[in-house]
This record gives structure tokens, sequence and C-alpha cells, in this order.
């Protein structure tokens, strides 16, 4: 087979292999992307209150304004990444960023709740076409160990935190400005990223000679959507709903018609040697596993700060800003250092049991507790221990992998992440909810029975309040067990070795390429 069959283009001169001068802007403009599409899943949380009461939403079709949004991104984000390897990695780029502002713009203006869930679904389509090719242009960039660690480490900070500081924004712009700036915040930050994308960022053309797998986009972002969909529907209805049960079973069923067919393809959307590799596979269940806690705290933390302590919007926002700072410091400052120096487990896995020591912590919130001594130090924890998860799971995850198949590397990456964010929002809320209706019930009928007359309505609240508390530290509870069985499998699973120093760098990417291993 020759290499232009393989997909692969012929060896360029040494003097080209140099690193290209411009690779820290374009980190800074694909760091920029990566922040918009992150804090798009959270920056309209704080939001949706205003937005609810602007636009005359019910309260059962409000949960569309974030499910559309993470339906589309985390159902077709498979076919982004492989549209980025065959059409360019950079075009894949600007057309994301460009259609990402279009969606914002149009949901920003919207009139009624059918044209801000449309703009929503639209963000979350360009959003799949944009962060695996941001993620994929970041892998072939930086290719130095010591950079891609700096790199990453940044990345992963972003890629962690931009949940949080999109609480944050959504604070500050829905009390200080309207829910719309929200959305459209995001025009100018993806008008300065087309622009430093064509001044900074480089890339080979795509592999014009492959096709895509379009058995494989149906089965795949098809059995994705269903699952995702089913878990969002899973707050509203109940998991023994047979809507429910039918797309969550209907899923699983299109995503292992999904696996088989991949083995038949001549093009396969997601060539299975990918997942097959061990450290690859670790990398993508214990991102999946850590987001799962993570994005239902973010749920738990917003209600419990503004509905329980009385925080306003903007206080709800900075409350999350120490967690984000330990991120950032977790990411850039310790993992970034470490990388190639431990190896990645090294840093996974004490990550994750940082984190579920946060999370344990959590769960003696009451309806009296102290955000300086029950809540901060618990953020702090977790915030420092999804900084050391994050960016090793990336760099490992993406590295050793052929040219063609970064981009649905990437994508994966992506996916595990967007999907265990939708998984845990639904499952940890449904949890909650019921946990608390239990409570209260049964609380209010003890009241009722020990004084033989209906609780005053004092006492209802009390009740009330408590329940809903209880719902969310049993729901941690359950964060932290999922959290820990990430821990054991990044310990199991990531059996990649600390870098040899021995090896003189420019060695790396042509030894990983060759064999797949991260050395």
């Amino acid at each position: 087979m020759s290499t232009s069959d393989r997909g692969y283009e012929a060896p360029v001169p040494a003097s080209a292999q140099e690193p290209d001068p411009t690779r820290w802007w374009g980190l800074v403009v694909i760091a920029l992307a990566q922040l918009m599409v992150v804090l798009d899943a959270t920056i309209v949380n704080i939001a949706l209150p205003s937005a609810q009461k602007d636009l005359g939403m019910s309260d059962g079709n409000r949960q569309w304004v974030i499910t559309a949004y993470t339906l589309a991104f985390g159902g077709l984000l498979l076919l982004g990444g492989r549209i980025a390897d065959l059409i360019g990695r950079k075009r894949t780029f600007v057309i994301g960023l460009v259609g990402f502002a279009a969606a914002s713009a149009l949901g920003g203006a919207a009139t009624g709740s059918g044209m801000l869930f449309a703009a929503r679904a639209l963000q979350g389509v360009f959003a799949a076409v944009l962060a695996p090719s941001a993620l994929s242009l970041l892998t072939t960039t930086f290719t130095d160990p010591k950079e891609r660690g700096k790199a990453f480490g940044i990345y992963g900070a972003i890629a962690g935190g931009g949940s949080a500081i999109g609480l944050i924004a959504g604070g500050l712009l829905t009390e200080y400005l309207n829910w719309r700036w929200c959305l459209l915040v995001n025009v100018p930050i993806a008008v300065i990223a087309v622009i430093g994308a064509f001044m900074f960022l480089h890339d080979r053309e795509g592999h014009h000679d492959a096709k895509l797998d379009v058995p494989g986009v149906l089965l795949g972002c098809g059995g994705l959507v269903a699952i995702v969909y089913g878990f969002s529907e899973a707050e509203p209805r109940g998991w023994s709903d047979g809507l429910v049960l039918g797309l969550l079973l209907g899923g699983l069923a299109l995503l292992a018609v999904f696996v088989w067919w991949q083995t038949k393809a001549a093009k396969p959307l997601l060539p299975l040697h990918i997942i097959k590799e061990r450290n690859r596979a670790g990398c993508f269940l214990t991102m999946g596993l850590a987001t799962i806690g993570m994005f239902g705290l973010f749920l738990f933390m917003t209600y419990y700060l503004q509905g329980i302590l009385g925080y306003s919007p903007v206080k709800t926002g900075l409350a999350f800003l120490p967690m984000t700072a330990a991120i950032i410091v977790g990411s850039t400052q310790i993992a970034a250092r470490l990388m190639h120096h431990v190896a990645p487990r090294l840093l996974m896995v004490p990550g994750m049991v940082l984190a579920t020591v946060g999370l344990i912590i959590l769960t003696g919130l009451t309806v009296h507790a102290e955000y300086a001594t029950h809540v901060l130090p618990a953020m702090l924890l977790l915030g420092l221990g999804m900084g050391l998860v994050f960016m090793p799971v990336m760099a490992t995850a993406t590295q050793g992998v052929a040219p063609q198949d970064s981009g649905v590397t990437s994508a994966t990456v992506n996916t595990s992440q967007q999907v265990g964010g939708s998984i845990g929002t639904a499952l940890l809320n449904t949890i909650a909810t019921s946990t608390s209706a239990t409570y209260i019930s049964s609380h209010l009928a003890d009241a009722a029975r020990e004084s033989g007359q209906p609780p005053t309505e004092q006492m209802q609240q009390l009740i009330g309040a408590e329940g809903v508390v209880h719902g969310y530290t049993v729901a941690i509870w359950w964060a932290a067990g999922i959290m820990l069985l990430g821990a054991v499998v990044a310990g199991l699973m990531v059996t990649a070795r600390a870098p040899r120093h021995d090896v003189p760098a420019e060695d790396h990417a042509e030894a990983e390429a060759n064999t797949g291993v991260i050395l």
C-alpha cells in the first residue's frame, strides 16, 4: 500500500520540521475556541430563569435550552472528528467557529422558545465540528514532549474549568446586562478566534481520497443521540418510563451494530484500533467517569447556593471561582510539570482520589452550612483533582495516533466528556429529586402524627429545605463512588510509562507513531 493510500504525506525537509514560531499564539486561538464550546454547556444555567420568564417557557420545556445543546454536541462529535480528518483541521475549525457564532447570534435574538431551542441545537452541531478539530490541531502542532506537556496543561485547565467559568460569566451577564448576552458574547470571541486562525494556525490538507462512512454516521451518532436523549428525559419522566427505556436500549443496540459495522466498513467512522488500545480506552473511561461526578456537582451547587443559601446569580458564579483556579493550578503548575517525569496514571489516580475526598466533604452539607468551612474546601480539592486528571487524559489519549486518525481520536475524548456530563446531570438529578420527595413526604407525615395536626407553614418550609439538601447529599455520595471507580479504572487500564529521558526529544514523535506506545 502506498503512503498516499494510507493517508500519510511525503516526508518534509528537515528545515520544514522546525517548530512553528507562531505555535504559542496558535494555542491562544485554540484555547479561545475550546473555552467558548465548554462554557456554553453551563453559561445559560444561571440565566435560565430569566430566559424562561422572558420567552414564556413552561417548566416542562425549559430543559430543552440545555438538552438541545448537549444532544447535538454529544451525538455528532464522532462525525465532526471524521470531517476534520477528511477536509482538513484548520478548515473545519474555521467553519465551526463561524457556524457557532451565527447560531449564538440567532439564540440571542430569539423571540420565542422554539427559536431558542433551535439555536441551541445549532450551537451543538457546530460545537461538534469545532471541538475535535481544535484538539487535533493542538496534537499536531505540539510534538516536543516538554512543550506538549505545557500546551496540554493549558488546554486541560480550560476543558476542566470552562464549565465553572460559564457559571461565573452567566451570573455576571444575567445580573448586569441581559440573559441574551450569555449567547451573544460568543460572537466577538468567535470573530477574534477566526482572525487568529488565519494568522497563526497551520495544517496539512485533508485526505480527499477517503470517503465518509455514512452507515457508521447514522448508527454511531444515532446511538449516542438516543442515549443522551434517554438520560435527559429520565429526569422529568422517571427511569421506568417506556420512552426512556426504549431510548436507552435502542441506543445501546445501535451502538452494538455500529461496532460490528466498523469491522466491515472500508473507511470506518471510528477505526476500532483507536479504542482497542488499552491506554486510550482507559483515558476515555476515566474522562467519562470524572465528568459524571463533576457536572452533577455544578447542577447541585448552583441550586444549593441560590435556593438554600440565598446567593445572587453573580455571587453564585463567583463562588465557583476558587474551583476554577484550583483546576488551572493543578493542570498547568502540577500536571504539566510532572507529565514528562512520571507515568500518566500517577497523576490521574491521585487526582481522582482528591476529587472523591472533595465530594465526600460535600455530603455533610446542611441547610445552615457555611460556604467558607463546608463548600470552599471541597471545591478546592475537587478542582485540584480534576486539574491533575484532565491534562494527562487528553495528552495520553491523543498520543501515538496516525495523522489521518487524530481528528476522530480527539472527537472520542470530547464525546466521553460530553456524554459523561449529560449522563451525570440526568442520573444524579433523578437520584436527588426522588430522594428529596421521599424524605419530605415521610417527615411531613411524621410531624403531623407527632403533633396531631398539619405542620405549620414554617415547619413545611424547613422540612422542604432539609429534604432538598438531603437529596443533594445522597446524589453526591453516588458521584463520589463513580469518581472513585474512575480512579480504579485509571490505575488498572492506563499503563503508559513515564517519558524516557535517554531518548532524544526529536525521536519521541516517530517512536510513538510507529509503536502506539507513549514514551
